[in-house]
């Protein structure tokens, strides 16, 4: 497959144009990741929010979480064989959710290089960590199918730096939901369930707000988040506090 055809009928002429337009920036990034791109368009791409036009970078996004929980998952499994399966599963997810992604992201300075719509540039959107998170996982993508695997697993690696190497001897407590589930679990009771609210807020910078209801011991709680998952964790965790008084 090659991503050429996704960005222009005519491949070289484009890959020539790009090549031209690369600037010391791109190079400085490429030697940030550690992968120097023989398809420049990829990274490009990768680079390109969907407000700023098309090609943009969610399907790389797509392909670049995918590598990146298997190369996660394969250096956690790898650091020490006493690892339980759970604690495997709360280490990678610690390390692939969105703010881990953004702060990796902020690390090798990935905001100066965005291209961003003039509307998502003055709502602060080479700050905000969603997007950064999904430009992180967007490069990862790039790389995977200009390198294959091995420069995947190498970028990730540069980039996560010790946070990932040495992440099997961090603590890691469980998230508010498993939490809330393994409870009501015990408890014998009823699992959580997790209501959409509504929304608020601009499309750049939306807010999702979410019930969780415990409906055996009639109790609810409200979170807000800037995706639906991180509403739901938050949600669960007003309602541990609840059940905790």
């Amino acid at each position: 497959m090659s991503a050429c055809t996704w960005i222009s009928p005519h491949p070289r002429r484009r890959l020539r144009k790009l090549a031209t337009k690369a600037s010391p920036q791109r190079s400085d990034l490429e030697r940030r990741i550690g992968h120097r791109f023989g398809n420049p368009a990829l990274l490009e791409q990768a680079l390109t929010h969907r407000s700023y036009g098309s090609p943009h970078n969610e399907r790389l996004e797509f392909l670049g979480d995918g590598v990146l929980g298997c190369v996660v998952a394969e250096i956690l499994f790898r650091a020490d064989s006493g690892i339980a399966e759970g604690r495997l599963s709360r280490l990678r997810a610690e390390l692939v959710r969105e703010e881990s992604l953004a702060r990796v992201a902020r690390d090798i300075g990935l905001h100066q290089f965005l291209r961003l719509a003039d509307s998502t540039l003055n709502n602060e959107g080479a700050t905000r960590p969603s997007i950064l998170a999904d430009t992180l996982e967007a490069i990862y993508g790039a790389v995977l199918l200009d390198g294959g695997y091995d420069a995947a697993r190498t970028a990730i690696l540069k980039t996560y730096g010790s946070a990932l190497t040495q992440a099997h001897t961090i603590s890691v407590q469980k998230d508010p939901k498993t939490r809330l589930q393994e409870f009501m679990h015990a408890k014998k009771r009823r699992v959580p369930v997790y209501r959409l609210v509504g929304t608020r807020g601009p499309k750049q910078r939306q807010i999702f707000e979410v019930e969780c209801v415990l409906d055996d011991l009639l109790l609810t709680a409200l979170g807000s988040g800037s995706s639906r998952q991180a509403a739901e964790q938050a949600a669960a965790e007003n309602l541990l506090k609840q059940l905790e008084r």
